[in-house]
């Protein structure tokens, strides 16, 4: 495996010192194998949950493992959170996938077969590239092209979607500060509103019992997504509470309510649902 880390362009904010922090992305890139040097694998790019003001380290490095373990390539964006507001995260996931698609012969990815994974806040993020990749306030402020930063898919772990009446307000307070009150504002980042044939086909799951981001966020995107004709798997379940990861004791930081059995599945249903990108 090779490990490759960067910084994004993009400024994030800037300390008492005037030093700028910036986005970051940490690559984990399988080895070529013998006799396979043409080969090309998915890549996955995740964004970690965090409520837009901070980033969860349980749902990256973690996550990133399980698919390599797959034979995928896995990307973790460490994106921009409050002060930064919208869309300059949005801008630096859709700037990665370009990235990634313009190294796609060195890092052996297949172009047509990127997907971005997010949990919580960032299933948010990677659902606005899922639906906004078309329009011209993403690809246009980084000098791309719509179909440079489009996702093959996305898969959405417990995802902040609406910001009606399940919405979870701190995370669009983060995304948008002083604009949170802003009608317009909210309807745009209000993802089943945004939903359309354009949208990439979706995996999703979310908990039933999840008191921090309903499920109805999930439901309403799923809904959205079949009204307009687009592939989705969802998959509910009936016990866990919230920021999940792997639903396991390694990702756990310790706390019994972020252990659930009957959520670990979830990986090795997205690894199936992969397989037919």
């Amino acid at each position: 495996m090779k490990l490759l880390t960067w910084e994004l362009d993009r400024p994030q904010r800037a300390d008492s010192a005037g030093e700028d922090k910036r986005a970051k992305v940490t690559a984990y890139l399988l080895d070529w194998q013998e006799g396979e040097r043409e080969r090309k694998r998915p890549a996955v790019v995740i964004c970690p949950g965090g409520g837009y003001h901070r980033l969860s380290p349980r749902e990256g490095e973690p996550v990133a493992m399980e698919y390599l373990a797959m034979g995928y390539h896995a990307f973790v964006l460490w994106y921009t959170v409050a002060p930064g507001r919208f869309p300059q995260g949005l801008l630096e996931l859709a700037s990665l996938v370009a990235h990634i698609r313009d190294h796609g012969e060195e890092w052996g990815v297949d172009p047509e077969k990127i997907v971005v994974s997010g949990f919580s806040a960032g299933g948010h993020l990677a659902c606005s590239l899922g639906v906004f990749w078309n329009r011209e306030f993403v690809y246009g402020p980084i000098g791309r092209r719509a179909q440079e930063i489009r996702p093959d898919g996305m898969i959405l772990c417990y995802p902040v979607i609406s910001s009606g009446e399940y919405c979870h307000p701190g995370s669009f307070e983060h995304l948008l500060g002083e604009e949170s009150g802003d009608e317009d504002k909210r309807s745009l980042v209000s993802l089943e509103r945004q939903a359309g044939a354009h949208t990439p086909k979706t995996f999703l799951w979310h908990t039933a019992t999840d008191d921090t981001v309903p499920v109805q966020n999930s439901l309403l995107f799923a809904q959205a997504l079949v009204a307009n004709g687009v592939n989705v798997e969802f998959h509910l379940f009936p016990h866990g509470g919230h920021g999940l990861s792997l639903a396991r004791v390694d990702t756990s930081r310790g706390e019994e309510s972020l252990v659930e059995p009957g959520c670990q599945c979830w990986i090795r249903l997205a690894w199936e649902w992969m397989k037919n990108l």
